[in-house]
């Protein structure tokens, strides 16, 4: 299984940014072969406040997989809003899982 993760850092006006990560939140959820999503809010660190303000975390069964659904009509559309508003302020990071 790989997972696709997109990191969110602090956005300046959390009520904006809520209300556009839901709209794209929306489109994500429409790609094809999810297996598993996972979207966490932040709570913090052991130092406290963390850069990191939301995770998004959708699961594929394979690479292939989750580039074919980056690739499709719904990917293109969910990656262009993504960037459009929150561009600047996410990392993007494909992971193999391993699971026992």
């Amino acid at each position: 299984m790989v997972k696709l993760s997109i990191l969110y850092t602090q956005p300046a006006d959390p009520q904006s940014f809520e209300e556009r990560y839901n709209f794209n939140l929306s489109l994500l959820e429409r790609l094809p072969g999810i297996r598993r999503r996972q979207a966490c809010v932040v709570l913090g660190g052991p130092g406290g406040k963390s850069p990191i303000y939301r995770m998004l975390e959708l699961y594929f069964d394979d690479f292939p997989a989750l580039d074919s659904a980056l690739r499709s009509e719904h990917g293109q559309a969910a990656g262009s809003d993504l960037m459009a508003f929150a561009g600047r302020e996410t990392q993007l990071v494909f992971s193999e899982v391993f699971e026992e």
